[in-house]
C-alpha cells in the first residue's frame, strides 16, 4: 500500500499522551514495575534478552532470547521475534495488510500446527520505515489465541482484538483497549 506522507503526519500528530507525563488515571508505579504511560510516542524499540516462547497446542512455533519490544504509550509491549528463531514451516502468508503511522505497512501470517490453523495471528513489516528498520525480518504474534511466554510466565493479552500487546507482571496500565480507552 503506498504511503501518503500527509496522512502519516496527521496520524502522528493526533495523540494526546506521548509519554512525557502520566495521565491522572494511570496506576501508581511500584518498585520493579514499568508504566505504559512512560513509554514514548513515537514508540521505542528495546532489545529483550528474556526467553520468549510461542506455542500452538503442543507445537513450539518460536523460541528466542533476541526479541525486540516495541514500547508505545498506553499499550503493553509488542514482542517481535527474529525470523531465524521461528519455525517458519508453521507460518503461511495470510490475506490483508494494515498500516502503522510509525512502522509502515504490515503483512499478516497464519499459524498452522497441531492440527489447527489460526488465521492472521502474526504480522511483520517487510519494508518498515527507516526509524524501525530493525523490525525487518521479525514477526510479532497476537497472544490471544496462542500460548506466549516470557521467561516461562504466560503473558496476558492486551484487551481488544485489534491490539497485540503482551502483558507481563512488571507492566502496569491501564491499557489501551480497555472499556473507555477509545480517546487515548
Amino acid at each position: 500500500m503506498p504511503t501518503d506522507p500527509a496522512r502519516v503526519a496527521r496520524a502522528r500528530a493526533m495523540w494526546r499522551w506521548v509519554g512525557d507525563e502520566r495521565p491522572p488515571f494511570a496506576i501508581a508505579l511500584r518498585a520493579g514495575q514499568e508504566s505504559v504511560w512512560d513509554y514514548p510516542r513515537p514508540p521505542r524499540l528495546a532489545p529483550d534478552p528474556r526467553e520468549v516462547v510461542v506455542r500452538l497446542g503442543d507445537v513450539e512455533i518460536a523460541r528466542t532470547r533476541r526479541a525486540l519490544r516495541v514500547l508505545e504509550t498506553a499499550s503493553p509491549p509488542t514482542f517481535y521475534l527474529p525470523v531465524s528463531d521461528i519455525r517458519m514451516e508453521h507460518l503461511v502468508p495470510a490475506d490483508g495488510s494494515s498500516h502503522c503511522e510509525w512502522k509502515g505497512d504490515a503483512g499478516y501470517w497464519s499459524v498452522v500446527a497441531d492440527g489447527q490453523r489460526l488465521d492472521r495471528v502474526a504480522w511483520s513489516y517487510p519494508e518498515p520505515f527507516d526509524e524501525f528498520a530493525a523490525l525487518r525480518d521479525h514477526i510479532a504474534f497476537y497472544p490471544q489465541p496462542l500460548d506466549c511466554r516470557v521467561d516461562d510466565v504466560h503473558v496476558l493479552p492486551q484487551p481488544g482484538r485489534f491490539y497485540a500487546g503482551w502483558i507481563t507482571p512488571e507492566v502496569i496500565g491501564p491499557f489501551k483497549g480497555e472499556p473507555g480507552s477509545g480517546g487515548w
